[in-house]
């Protein structure tokens, strides 16, 4: 008798017995393990499959819940967002803000991994404690700090550091040289548009930071999360569309001269 036959059944029943074993580790490895790992944050099968492949899915920051995963941000931006007098929650800031020094320091000037808040727009830090506390922005530092501010807190520390004149920590690089050309006229054919027309202070787009005298570190940390997808809190996707292209040296020149600025 042929042993490869199926008149074989030691043949037959063997085929059965592997084919059964593959199936179930599939099933483990590309469903259930998948599923699992994500806490049951999965939409479909599908999507576990593809998650188990590697293929890249849609931003999803863990800590928020099932129906806030397709937003950027549960910030409604708009040109008037913040406005109003401020004079006691400028006051209220100040307070709030003495538990900032250690990384942010007494004026407002971040060194290191810390970012530039003094003379920031109010929208903007606004936009960004929100997005901490909601968990659109994940952070093992600034997550457990602003758990215990209400949103008036948030408005009051915003208004602020506004108020704060843009003094600069020391720069290294201060008048390296001239500005990129990616931030006067940023690269059409790789669809990147100028930095300058959203971080510009003339631009004063709402919610939107101004880069100069940023620290080195911070904005090429920055540049990298929303490079590599782990940063996602930006509208419509402008900077992980801008980002998503850029090289290593790219980032390094941006970063330098925005910090020198």
């Amino acid at each position: 008798m042929n042993t490869f036959s199926l008149r074989n059944p030691w043949f037959v029943w063997s085929v059965a017995i592997v084919a059964a074993i593959a199936c179930a580790a599939a099933l483990v490895g590309m469903v259930w393990v998948p599923r699992a790992h994500a806490r049951a944050a999965m939409e479909s099968l599908w999507e576990s499959v593809c998650r188990a492949a590697g293929v890249p899915a849609a931003y999803r920051p863990a800590a928020l819940p099932e129906t806030a995963h397709g937003y950027p941000s549960g910030v409604i931006v708009h040109a008037a967002m913040m406005a109003g007098p401020q004079g006691a929650s400028r006051g209220r800031g100040a307070t709030l803000a003495m538990g900032c020094t250690m990384c942010h320091g007494a004026r407002g000037t971040g060194s290191g991994g810390a970012p530039h808040l003094a003379g920031q727009a109010a929208s903007s830090t606004y936009k960004q404690l929100r997005d901490f506390a909601s968990g659109h922005r994940p952070s093992a530092v600034m997550g457990p700090l602003v758990l215990d501010l209400s949103d008036q807190d948030m408005r009051d520390l915003a208004a602020y550091y506004a108020s704060l004149d843009r003094e600069h920590a020391a720069r290294p690089h201060a008048g390296a040289g001239d500005s990129p050309r990616l931030v006067k006229n940023g690269d059409p054919m790789r669809a990147i548009g100028a930095c300058a027309s959203c971080h510009a202070v003339s631009a004063a787009r709402p919610a939107t930071p101004v880069l100069d005298g940023m620290p080195e570190t911070y904005l090429a940390a920055q540049l990298r999360a929303f490079r590599d997808g782990r940063r996602g809190n930006d509208l419509h996707r402008q900077m992980r569309n801008a980002a998503h292209g850029l090289s290593d040296g790219e980032i390094v020149a941006l970063s330098r001269y925005y910090a020198g600025r």
